[in-house]
């Protein structure tokens, strides 16, 4: 399959990036927050879902997540410190503001910790950055009873 390249202006462009990025694992050093420029980014290794779900064998790709129009930058749960952990993104969220566009996009973990990006609108980017490798693990969900 080719790269992918989308581009999120709503709520329901966010929606499609948040799946394509679901499971997608990275270390808290592959933030980036360039204050200066209002872009934040996340490096990540994400699991391609678009490939189907019946195979054999799935695939991972590095991919980049650039957010702009970002104000300000809060972890909730992640220590941006801690550069090596290892995080599993759940989903992108966005929470309008008082004043639309403006608002807040949660990039939500596993284990319960939150990125919160306050922003003057939705404008996200994704695009695969590297090729991608095989792996024989697809993440699983188990639901709770």
């Amino acid at each position: 399959m080719d790269s992918l390249k989308l581009i999120a202006l709503d709520e329901a462009d966010l929606a499609v990036i948040s799946a394509c990025l679901q499971d997608a694992v990275f270390k808290t050093g592959d933030t980036r927050f360039l204050g200066k420029d209002s872009v934040f980014t996340l490096e990540a290794n994400r699991f391609v879902w678009e490939e189907g779900r019946d195979k054999k064998t799935f695939e991972r790709r590095r991919a980049l997540l650039v957010i702009k129009q970002v104000h300000s930058v809060r972890s909730l749960g992640a220590k941006p410190k801690d550069s090596e952990t290892v995080h599993s993104l759940l989903a992108l969220r966005y929470l309008p503001g008082e004043e639309a566009p403006a608002g807040t996009i949660e990039l939500v973990l596993s284990g319960g910790a939150v990125i919160q990006l306050d922003v003057a609108c939705i404008e996200v980017q994704l695009a695969d950055v590297g090729g991608g490798w095989e792996t024989k693990f697809r993440p699983r969900h188990p639901l709770g009873g």
